[in-house]
């Protein structure tokens, strides 16, 4: 089957979904007023000097003090670790500058520095930032002031690799490092210069900003969803891109066709019948990945529970019983539930510590053919991981590189009906589905609906969406009503045509 990159695009929110033959594995979501900050760059101050930490404080300009970490600012290369040949990482690291120094060495109260977000603010925690500058392109990452060439580790081709070190070597700027992204195993030198080019561009940019303001402000603002998307995701194993919006679809299209040539041919207009990720199935996956418990086709069932400081992953062989021996039966769940597993971390976005507690085995053999499957299903995930060697009571211990919060609990509110020991759809997710549903709905002109819900969702609906609510009853010319109904769960609603009186 095909992988498509979907993106459904609306007033409130912009959702990608990335499928692998048919099945969603990646997920993202930008919604109004709500956008990620990772790749941002800021004039910042500094607040803060933790010396027992060797890290600062800087205002950049959010709700939180953003966090400095001294090797950030000595090194900064961690978040280019995936890109980095083995003894690559030590000779690179080892040629930067204060590596040895202290952060009262390198930063002082009130000192003005440029940094990079690297990771979005998670729960209590500010932003991580650093102060070595990296800019992204399709083909290439630029980095300022670093005189270092690299490859993307995913390209496995020796021969591949040489020959674009050697083209990095050949075109890289004075006074600038250069990493080779994996689609630029693809990619013309001509295609790759006009990378290069670009970022360059936006460098001297960025450059000229920085001189005219004062901290805090934003210099530069990474690109939106859909963009990023486009730039990101559009490999050679993605066959096209659907979205659903006409505006970004030309967008996409102009911008495709100045930069990347290559893959404009491969941006589709959905125009279905009913919404885009219905039509493909997604909706389905995306409830699914918001339960605790994921059944397995044999009988088996995994738990999947978040805490704060980590992930912990139950496997259980439920109703599958086997027809041959008990550690044969427990091997075959165990194996089922490993991929089960790299699945849904991929797709609920889990990060940080994750422990999964396999069902126990005696033979050593049979937990290194579970380890050896792990690693394998979690070939294809794109954030780094590190998986080690499963303990003597069967639990395989992994981390994760985080960068942005969960799935759930990008969709989901701590539950205000069991004083948050679980997890419900939060308010604006359940009003964003009504607008949807109401929005495909086949009415006749002059039908009069009524919506029943829960009085938060009802309030976000006549409130911040009432404009929202217009627009439908506008262009379908029938009107709308909104009840709240305070017995209802905040997830469920209903929708009549002429509905009965209510009490």
């Amino acid at each position: 089957m095909s992988n498509e990159l979907l993106i459904n695009v609306t007033k409130q929110e912009c959702r990608v979904a990335l499928l692998e033959g048919g099945q969603v594995v990646e997920f993202y979501i930008e919604r109004k007023g709500d956008a990620s900050f990772v790749g941002n760059i800021y004039k910042g101050r500094v607040v803060k000097v933790l010396k027992g930490m060797q890290a600062c404080f800087i205002d950049i300009g959010l709700d939180k003090a953003a966090f400095l970490y001294v090797d950030d600012i000595r090194g900064g290369i961690k978040e280019l670790y995936p890109f980095l040949e083995g003894d690559e990482e030590t000779e690179f690291i080892s040629k930067l500058d204060f590596k040895d120094a202290s952060i009262e060495e390198l930063v002082q109260q009130g000192q003005e520095i440029l940094v990079q977000v690297a990771k979005d603010p998670i729960g209590t925690k500010g932003a991580r930032v650093t102060s070595r500058i990296t800019l992204p392109g399709r083909y290439v990452v630029l980095m300022p002031g670093m005189e270092h060439i690299g490859v993307s580790r995913k390209i496995e081709d020796e021969e591949k690799r040489k020959q674009l070190k050697e083209l990095a070597t050949k075109i890289k700027p004075t006074g600038f490092g250069l990493i080779m992204r994996t689609v630029s195993e693809d990619a013309s030198e001509e295609e790759i210069k006009r990378d290069i080019d670009f970022l360059l561009l936006l460098w001297d940019n960025i450059q000229k900003k920085k001189d005219k303001v004062h901290a805090p402000s934003l210099i530069h603002s990474e690109f939106d969803l859909v963009l990023r998307s486009l730039r990101d995701f559009m490999n050679q194993n993605v066959d096209r891109l659907i979205i659903d919006n006409y505006n970004e679809w030309i967008r996409l299209k102009e911008f495709a066709q100045i930069y990347f040539p290559r893959i404009a041919d491969k941006i589709e207009l959905f125009e279905g019948d009913e919404p885009i990720f219905d039509a493909f199935g997604v909706e389905v996956d995306l409830d699914r990945s918001l339960e605790r418990k994921v059944w397995l086709k044999s009988g088996g069932y995994i738990v999947i529970d978040q805490t704060e400081a980590m992930t912990v992953i139950d496997v259980n062989t439920g109703k599958f019983v086997g027809k041959e021996n008990l550690e044969d039966t427990i091997l075959r769940t165990n194996l089922e539930a490993v991929k089960e597993i790299a699945y849904q971390i991929r797709l609920r976005n889990l990060g940080g510590i994750i422990l999964i507690d396999f069902i126990d085995m005696e033979k050593d053999e049979n937990k290194q053919k579970v380890i050896n499957a792990m690693a394998e299903a979690m070939k294809k995930d794109r954030a780094k991981t590190t998986i080690y060697n499963i303990t003597d009571l069967g639990i395989v211990q992994m981390t994760r590189k985080r960068t942005r919060e969960s799935l759930e609990h990008i969709l989901c509110d701590s539950c205000p009906y069991c004083e948050g020991k679980g997890r419900v759809k939060s308010a604006k997710t359940v009003a964003y589905e009504v607008l949807r549903k109401l929005k495909f709905m086949t009415l006749q002109e002059g039908t009069e609906i009524t919506v029943i819900l829960n009085p938060q969702v009802a309030d976000l609906l006549t409130d911040e969406e009432r404009d929202s609510l217009e627009e439908i009853e506008n262009s379908k010319k029938i009107r709308i009503t909104i009840k709240k109904d305070s017995s209802l769960h905040r997830e469920n609603y209903s929708i009549y045509k002429n509905p009965p009186s209510i009490e």
